[in-house]
């Protein structure tokens, strides 16, 4: 499939500098990008790879412009933020693509009586919606999915194989749910009572709202008595664990293996790095971003960039580093009795010196 970039551009936006009338096939990178193809220039750093690149339209900003000058000869979009045009552009690019869907759903998909479904939505083989549920207009359920009772899928919402969306769950319009995640199961909730843990009933739900999209097997857990919250525009990645009661803030970004204990409360535009730890009933604000691999233990009160792990050394050099801080405690103790052996600056008696 291909498109004009005057039509790209009517779509998009952008200033372009070029024959509107030039078709191209879809996005490549500047290396492998040839004359059917638009490509895109993000970092600075490769500015000479982006003058010699073969592609047909070059995205760029107007300072990449001005310093690429007339060492590119094909077509350019000049835009403020070139690769979030790529992200809009190849999401036409694979709308041109991607294949009709007939509407409908297949003959081996049971849905309760009680149920609705959208005529305009899609629902695949072995797919289960449950009493009361609700599917909206453009949806598309794909394979061996499960949508429980009383839940809400919104508009144009896409539940990839084998989504589990328990009962009660809802979510607003566009989402998108990668294969093997599990929106609502129970929250870790136990009692204990001498020694044995008694089960607490998760009668909350899962609550996630417009444009959000969770990866592949992650599991986001009900909650208690309140629901779970997941506001408009979070990205979660695959495989991460969101514990019941939590509120995630709009627009937060979580890469994969991260980990959020229950009732942790996480504000609005904050990132979190891969396998980063988040203790339970812990209050972070808006635009905090977490370091990769660390460990949130206290509350954050403020915006900014947190890290907390201890760098990465040769393991002679980390045990030497451990015993260290092992010993600090002593270390301390033994600096205090040093200060008080030193007199104060007015006093002008010399300290005694052992011999």
């Amino acid at each position: 499939m291909s498109t004009r970039l005057g039509d790209l551009v009517e779509r998009l936006g952008g200033r372009l500098i070029g024959d509107a009338d030039l078709t191209v096939v879809g996005i490549a990178p500047l290396n492998d990008a040839d004359a059917s193809h638009i490509t895109f220039l993000s970092n600075p750093k490769l500015r000479t790879q982006a003058a010699q690149t073969r592609a047909a339209c070059l995205i760029l900003s107007d300072k990449d412009n001005e310093a690429i000058g007339a060492d590119y000869a094909g077509a350019r979009i000049v835009t403020a933020n070139p690769y979030a045009y790529f992200a809009h552009a190849a999401q036409y690019f694979v709308a041109l693509a991607a294949p009709a869907r007939e509407a409908g759903i297949h003959p081996s998909a049971f849905v309760d009586p009680t149920a609705s479904v959208a005529p305009s939505a899609v629902v695949g083989p072995h797919v289960a919606i449950g009493a009361g549920a609700v599917v909206e207009d453009d949806c598309v359920i794909e394979a061996g999915c499960v949508i429980g009772r009383n839940a809400y899928v919104g508009p144009g919402t896409h539940f990839h194989p084998r989504v589990s969306f328990l009962d009660g769950c809802r979510i607003g319009a566009r989402g998108i749910i990668q294969s093997g995640a599990v929106i609502g199961a129970d929250g870790f909730g136990f009692a204990n009572e001498g020694g044995a843990w008694v089960k607490i009933p998760q009668t909350g739900a899962v609550r996630i709202g417009d444009d959000v999209e969770i990866g592949a097997n992650t599991s986001i857990d009900r909650g208690a008595l309140a629901d779970t919250v997941i506001e408009d525009g979070v990205k979660l990645d695959n495989q991460i664990q969101i514990g019941h009661n939590c509120h995630i803030g709009a627009h937060t970004a979580m890469a994969g293996c991260v980990g959020v204990a229950g009732s942790a409360v996480i504000g609005k535009y904050c990132t979190f790095g891969g396998a980063a730890m988040v203790l339970g009933h812990l209050t972070i604000a808006d635009k905090v971003h977490i370091s990769s691999g660390s460990l949130v233990s206290r509350s954050i009160h403020e915006p900014g960039q947190y890290t907390g792990f201890y760098p990465l050394a040769k393991n002679a050099e980390w045990e030497k580093s451990a015993v260290i801080v092992r010993n600090l405690a002593a270390m301390r103790e033994k600096i205090r009795e040093l200060e008080k052996t030193i007199k104060s600056p007015g006093d002008q008696t010399k300290p005694k010196i052992a011999e």
